[in-house]
């Protein structure tokens, strides 16, 4: 894999650039703004900020934002998470200064106009009005309130339609001179430039601009209080959810509970899980464990779909293979087979340039450093048996767990 170059703007901003041959490039910009860091009434709004970066800015109106990249064949876009705004772009290599100067131009200079603001807050309670009605989606936004209940973390990335109705543009320019600020927003470039080429024109462009140091730091504080809960809310399946809470991306677990996961229920088809209760047993169409890490804190849950009668089975099923993993250390034949098959899911994840370009972005944010993929993929080969069964023992006993069940009324 190619090798990432590191370097920091006058500013203070840090990039990353990866050259990698190729028509196309891309930019991520990672900024350290989430929902985890809106204030009580501001509910929704980092997600609304990214909605409105396209709105305007001082020397553009919304038609020439979307269309500047869309014009030549290429795409701006962005989305947010729990801790992070993500805003990138893909584009031929031809028009990379065309995209340097948008993307500059959206994160730093938008004016977020009032009539546009209003309304977007309309398309965003149409969102949360759709995603309402997805109960398979509507259980993992409401399972993170459960598990971490008392925290902003667990908080829906969309707010209420009632929060998105009271956010202003002072609550919008409040945000961001709190999270905007030099030490939380990376740069990251992928494409077939120059290193010396993209250095000049990535400082050209965000090397000037002005940015508060960082005077904010959100931090994580909810009482552990493991219980299980029904809501009658499904329509046709009952949906299943049971997770423990983890420790964050910093912490030394956080490899063997990566490995942990795809083992037990990751994207591949031959996971336990799959394996053992879709294939063996012909319960259950759509069955995942998933892992999320936030700097401080995380989870690893499991999730199922499947018809009522079988939905007692099904979780028994699934609490037998986490004991498994708890109780029966993986043979060294299975323990090769895992780490081999989550090294090659790294390797067609980074193949994608956009994929490498958010992930070094986000590197670069929360370690300081891009790693080569083969420093990762040793630290991978180095997990032990021991390691995974010590993990699955540290974090995932039954008496931890927290249990959400969407019934049909």
């Amino acid at each position: 894999m190619p090798q990432t170059h590191c370097f920091t703007l006058p500013n203070g901003l840090r990039c990353a650039f990866q050259q990698k041959k190729s028509t196309v490039a891309h930019i991520s910009i990672a900024i350290k703004a989430g929902s985890r860091d809106e204030l009580e009434h501001q509910q929704g709004l980092a997600h609304f900020i990214e909605h409105n970066l396209f709105k305007g800015t001082s020397k553009r109106k919304a038609y020439h934002i979307l269309s500047r990249l869309d014009d030549v064949g290429g795409e701006l876009n962005a989305y947010t998470t729990k801790e992070e705004t993500i805003v990138h772009a893909s584009f031929l290599k031809t028009d990379f200064r065309r995209a340097l100067d948008l993307i500059s131009d959206v994160v730093f200079h938008s004016t977020f106009p009032e009539k546009e603001l209003e309304k977007e807050k309309e398309v965003i309670k149409d969102e949360i009005h759709s995603y309402l009605d997805s109960p398979s989606e509507r259980i993992f936004d409401d399972f993170e309130d459960f598990i971490f209940k008392g925290d902003p973390i667990g908080r829906n990335i969309l707010g209420t339609p009632q929060s998105v109705d009271g956010l202003s543009r002072e609550d919008i320019l409040e945000f961001q001179n709190r999270t905007y600020t030099a030490e939380r927003i990376t740069i990251s470039v992928v494409g077939p430039m120059s290193l010396s080429r993209v250095e000049a024109m990535v400082n050209e462009f965000f090397g000037h601009q002005s940015l508060a140091s960082n005077s904010w730091d959100a931090t994580f504080s909810a009482p552990h209080a493991p219980e299980s809960k029904v809501e009658s809310v499904a329509q046709f399946q009952d949906h299943y959810m049971i997770g423990w809470r983890t420790p964050g991306i910093h912490h030394e677990h956080r490899r063997a509970l990566l490995l942990l996961n795809n083992i037990l229920g990751g994207p591949a088809m031959n996971s336990r899980l799959g394996l053992n209760i879709r294939e063996k047993h012909g319960i259950a169409y759509n069955i995942e464990s998933f892992l999320n890490l936030y700097s401080d804190i995380g989870m690893l849950g499991i999730y199922l779909g499947c018809d009522p009668s079988q939905t007692q089975r099904a979780a028994d099923l699934a609490a037998k293979e986490v004991k498994k993993l708890m109780e029966r250390p993986l043979g060294t034949l299975q323990l090769s087979r895992a780490k081999n098959q989550f090294i090659g899911q790294m390797a067609l994840g980074e193949e994608n340039g956009l994929n490498a370009s958010i992930g070094a972005a986000r590197a670069l944010l929360y370690f300081g450093r891009v790693n080569t993929f083969d420093a990762v993929a040793k630290k991978i080969n180095a997990i032990t048996a021991q390691d995974l069964v010590e993990a699955a023992n540290t974090y995932l006993h039954p008496n931890h767990a927290y249990e959400l069940i969407y019934k049909k009324p």
